[in-house]
């Protein structure tokens, strides 16, 4: 049975451990397996931390048999996007300046995953400074598909996405400024929630310490999983106040009408803004129907404003990029900065004034949408319109960049309005798994995340996989 538990989920695994069924170490073991095994087809995971992960389940184990109380995480495998501290080894952000930046402290993020049980075995890719949505990393290269080496596993956490679709872990921790958790589970077929602004802490002690405004309006940390079950763990062990955070907010999160009432579905299954791929939208529709089947009130809507909130997203971020290329450029690779040259020569110039009326606008849109947030309990729609992309189709041309920006377009309110967004998988498209988002009213996350089971429920989980190879 050992060999088999890199298949199970978190909880699950969780459970075994604490009844004694199995071993932390049994279940660390099969998952560093299972990373020899098909890391090397995929370059997920770019740091293993075997002896440390070894040392951690046997304390694990020694807890168990004592009777100590567990954490609901406890003896249970995790990895750690490359951007994130986990102390004692480098915060590379994917380019090589950073590539001796050894943390001395976790994230609070980490700290609270181990607080809970679990242990970190790895640390996954990212692409430059988290900067495109796919991973390809100047420092640690391509992390490919595990349903397809030759297209995207997503980004900017898809060393994360591909991990845990493959089995190499159960449960990963992520970032999300444009959809990079929700990305990587739309291409990699798992599930993964970008929580409400101030729900999760960030901190770093890696230089800059203070992240640009348009990162602290719209950049949140996250979990992402096989599982929405996982995910929802995740997010319970690693949410609320913590001191390094000061905009992290003491919360209880609940579900709306406790949960019992029909909910309320918006669905947009073909997004303003640009084209939506029919199998994306099939996908949309199959997961609208599990949800009527299902007794809940499903009927199609748009959410006021929503291209505006596309052209604010890309206007308050680029406006930052612009005042950080100096220093982008000198340590970032050249597709990195290849992707930027094309969106930013595509996105028209921002003086201060409009910046600023860009920041105050918010506020209207975000008012705007919780108003209709009042009748409507979540919006489900594509994560991307578009299937997985190949790998490099971002940087090859200035157009490529641009159909990019156009296939991501539903990821972006919910980073510009502060909003929480799951997402399950829901069928496939050109072979590839299809991830459908549901969006929720600000604090709402596990709102959207009951609602996300119950697709899951009807349409199945759909990985771990075997990735499939490079053919020579």
């Amino acid at each position: 049975m050992s060999s088999e538990l890199w298949r199970r989920g978190a909880l699950e695994l969780a459970d075994m451990i604490r009844s004694g069924e199995v071993s932390a170490r049994e279940v660390v073991d099969a998952h560093l397996a299972r990373l020899t095994d098909v890391n090397p087809h995929l370059n997920a995971v770019v740091r293993v931390l075997a002896d440390e992960a070894r040392q951690a389940a046997g304390r694990a184990d020694a807890q168990q048999r004592a009777g100590e109380a567990l954490g609901p995480l406890h003896g249970v495998p995790f990895t750690v996007k490359e951007n994130i501290d986990l102390a004692g080894t480098p915060t590379t952000s994917g380019i090589a300046i950073l590539a001796d930046a050894i943390a001395p402290v976790d994230a609070p993020v980490v700290e609270r995953m181990r607080a809970a049980g679990a242990i970190p075995i790895g640390r996954t890719n990212l692409p430059d400074l988290g900067l495109r949505v796919t991973t390809e990393s100047s420092l640690h290269g391509v992390t490919r598909n595990p349903w397809n080496p030759q297209r995207t596993a997503g980004g900017s956490s898809g060393g994360e996405g591909a991990a845990i679709a493959s089995g190499i872990s159960p449960l990963g921790l992520g970032n999300d400024l444009g959809g990079s958790l929700r990305n990587p589970a739309h291409c990699c077929g798992i599930a993964s929630i970008k929580p409400t602004g101030g729900v999760v802490p960030a901190a770093t002690c890696v230089p800059p310490e203070n992240p640009a405004l348009s990162f602290q309006i719209m950049a949140v940390e996250g979990v992402m999983a096989r599982r929405v079950a996982d995910v929802r763990a995740g997010l319970l062990a690693v949410a609320g106040r913590h001191r390094r955070d000061p905009l992290s907010a003491p919360l209880h999160l609940t579900v709306r009408h406790g949960g019992s009432a029909p909910w309320r579905v918006a669905v947009l299954a073909e997004p303003p803004g640009g084209s939506t791929h029919p199998g994306i939208a099939a996908a949309v529709r199959r997961a609208a129907a599990a949800l009527a089947d299902a007794g809940h009130r499903v009927a199609d809507a748009t959410p006021p404003d929503y291209e505006r909130s596309l052209v604010m997203w890309r206007e308050v971020l680029s406006a930052d990029l612009r005042l950080q290329r100096p220093l982008l450029d000198l340590v970032m690779g050249d597709d990195a900065r290849a992707f930027l040259d094309a969106t930013d020569a595509a996105t028209p110039p921002t003086d201060l004034a409009t910046w600023a009326d860009h920041l105050t606008q918010r506020i209207g849109l975000a008012r705007a949408w919780s108003a209709w947030f009042a009748d409507i309990d979540v919006l489900l729609c594509p994560t991307w319109t578009q299937p997985p992309f190949e790998t490099r189709a971002d940087v090859l041309s200035p157009q490529g960049a641009l159909d990019t920006l156009e296939l991501m377009r539903p990821v972006l309110p919910p980073n510009l309005l502060s909003l929480p967004a799951a997402v399950v998988p829901a069928g496939f498209a050109d072979g590839l798994p299809v991830g459908v988002q549901v969006i929720g009213d600000r604090f709402d996350d596990l709102t959207c995340l009951a609602v996300a089971e119950i697709i899951e429920q009807h349409l199945g989980v759909i990985t771990p996989i075997d990735p499939v190879h490079a053919v020579s």
